[in-house]
């Protein structure tokens, strides 16, 4: 039955794309995927209609769910039925649709429901790569992507990620590259973070505030003042949206009057504000090597104050099939050369990033390890002082948000600020 309805659906799916032939952007990668597609959806709405992936719908399922305008109805037979025999829907102008794999032939056929005219790849890491034989099989799986990509479009490719950049021979179309790399086409630069001068962080406030330049191929040049959003990855989301918005003829006021606009989803390294004037950076959603590697560095970009401390909260990262242990001890040895002032492990797996970081100089002093993020999340409570800054991050199976709603300021607002609050999961 399973298998019956998924066909059904893609068939609808396909057709709607064959009759109306929307603009189609794909976006794939191991990490941000889909803060670069809801970045690229807001920009481009200044000018078009945009039907944007639904929820985290990147599946052989989620995909034409999203074409379609249809929610999952899980089990209910009657609710699958209902989608297939609805009206078609007012078709969007372009679609921007994120692309997630998890098997070889994935990415093949997510493209045969709809081949893209413009892609991007973000990032590629050891997530999802327990059914692959190696990392660069992962990759080249992912540049499946950039093969059927028109050759009369776009690729995007993020400079920063050398196994990105060695796809690049496998597109068809023209690529652009954006990063912040020298080499970088789209490039950002002049990076600087500013936060609360008194290192007291209270709802309601502006906790940070990242400035950053973007030139362009065509010379234009943008500055940048993102509210709230940190770090250069974050930054990063917005390279390939203003790449696109260009390519598609969006004016530079077009796409400047859209940036601000850009909201990350929950858990995608948020600041909300903590317990005793803390703040705490809210990364809970998933978790891969590189992205991993890329909230530590957030998390050093803090200077705090006196005796408050940066701390880490890492939870295990899952599916990262026989590189498990080295990567995990790899992130503990980062988080000590780092220098964190306080290692929080939580999950059988994230006892070889404990180890590492101990190895590495870390004082065990200065460690903890948890078996769940319940009792982390209580013992984290009765420790965090004013001006702490602390990092939450973790595979969703480690269930990160849990130590979140412990340590934030105003839980009675976890069901708006924080992922995974639906009554399923709850």
């Amino acid at each position: 039955m399973k298998q019956l309805i998924q066909n059904l659906i893609t068939k609808k799916a396909k057709k709607l794309i064959a009759r109306h032939k929307p603009l189609v952007i794909a976006v794939t990668g191991s990490v941000g995927k889909t803060s670069v597609r809801n970045a690229i959806a807001t920009i481009l709405s200044a000018k078009f209609r945009v039907g944007n992936t639904i929820k985290n719908y990147n599946n052989e399922f989620g995909v034409p769910l999203s074409i379609l305008g249809a929610t999952s109805p899980g089990k209910s037979v009657f609710g699958w039925l209902k989608i297939l025999f609805m009206k078609p829907r007012d078709v969007p102008q372009v679609f921007v649709l994120e692309y997630g794999i998890d098997h070889p032939g994935d990415m093949t056929h997510l493209c045969d429901i709809a081949s893209p005219k413009i892609s991007v790849l973000t990032r590629i890491s050891p997530v999802h790569a327990e059914f692959f034989a190696s990392i660069p099989a992962l990759a080249e799986e992912k540049a499946i992507l950039l093969t059927r990509t028109a050759s009369d479009g776009l690729c995007l490719l993020n400079a920063d990620d050398p196994l990105v950049i060695g796809t690049s021979g496998h597109a068809a179309a023209q690529v652009v590259t954006y990063g912040f790399s020298e080499s970088a086409q789209v490039r950002a630069s002049n990076y600087e973070l500013t936060t609360r001068d008194d290192f007291s962080f209270e709802p309601g406030e502006t906790f940070s505030t990242v400035k950053v330049d973007v030139t362009t191929p065509d010379h234009d040049e943008m500055k940048l003042e993102l509210v709230n959003i940190l770090g250069k990855a974050n930054v990063s989301v917005f390279l390939p949206a203003i790449a696109i918005a260009k390519h598609l003829g969006l004016t530079h006021d077009e796409i400047l009057s859209k940036i601000s606009k850009v909201k990350l989803e929950p858990g995608r390294m948020n600041p909300i504000p903590g317990i005793k004037g803390s703040l705490i950076l809210d990364a809970s959603y998933n978790a891969a090597p590189a992205s991993m590697v890329a909230a530590l560095d957030v998390l050093i970009g803090f200077s705090p104050v006196e005796s408050a401390r940066r701390i880490a909260v890492l939870g295990h990262m899952a599916e990262l099939g026989p590189v498990s242990e080295s990567e995990h001890r790899l992130l503990g040895m980062r988080a000590a050369e780092a220098g964190v002032d306080l290692l929080v492990t939580i999950g059988e797996l994230s006892v070889h990033t404990q180890r590492g970081a101990i190895d590495a100089g870390l004082s065990e002093l200065q460690t903890q390890h948890f078996s769940d993020s319940t009792n982390a999340g209580r013992w984290l409570d009765s420790q965090i002082k004013k001006g702490d800054i602390i990092l939450v991050k973790g595979s969703q199976s480690a269930r990160m948000e849990r130590v979140v709603k412990d340590l934030m300021a105003e839980p009675l607002r976890a069901k708006d600020l924080l992922v995974r609050q639906e009554e399923n999961w709850r």
